[in-house]
């Protein structure tokens, strides 16, 4: 399949979820991640504050908005920003993204873990993204660890990539976790 034939089979799929099957399997995947050696050691951490075709993201970042830095991503032109979350400011932005409010971008550099959204992934890591490269070229700025989140029917065989198509370093479904538990990232 082409990049864009499997964007349209995979939101097909995912619109065929109920909102309370999509909660469920958000909650395996996190919890997966908060038990991980990966997620305890990381005081700056980049969500995404998730549209309805992605896993849902709105529970993490309340929960650990207190015990961590998290950040979310501001498109800007070409490129994100990275701003801290802070409860209560967000508004709506580009492509109808709820994004941060505030103007102190962060220096990707000073990010430990991105958890990445996407549309699909393969067992690689491979990414599938909406077409923009946001995340390609903000992940290519970064050595922060990288985690792929996704529904399971958002994991597929094989992933179309091409040079500039950065992969995520674990990936994260309800069924399937290449992101151990004790791991040393240092």
């Amino acid at each position: 399949m082409t990049k864009k034939e499997l964007r349209k089979y995979i939101k097909n799929l995912v619109a065929q979820m109920s909102a309370e099957e999509k909660l469920s399997e958000a909650r395996y995947v996190f919890n997966h991640i908060e038990q991980s050696d990966i997620f305890k050691k990381s005081q700056n951490v980049m969500l995404f504050a998730s549209l309805t075709d992605e896993i849902p993201t709105h529970d993490i970042i309340e929960r650990w908005a207190e015990d961590k830095s998290i950040f979310l991503p501001r498109v800007n032109g070409d490129d994100l920003d990275i701003i801290r979350y802070q409860p209560g400011m967000l508004h709506k932005g580009s492509y109808d993204i709820m994004e941060p409010e505030g103007n102190d971008s962060v220096d990707p550099a000073a990010i430990d873990l991105v958890i990445v959204p996407g549309v699909a992934f393969d067992r690689q890591g491979n990414r599938l993204g909406r077409g923009k490269g946001f995340y390609d070229r903000f992940l290519a700025q970064t050595h922060a660890v990288t985690v792929a989140v996704c529904f399971d029917c958002q994991l597929v065989e094989h992933i179309p990539v091409e040079p500039h198509d950065l992969p995520a370093q674990f990936v994260v479904t309800k069924s399937f976790k290449s992101l151990p538990l004790n791991h040393d990232f240092n």
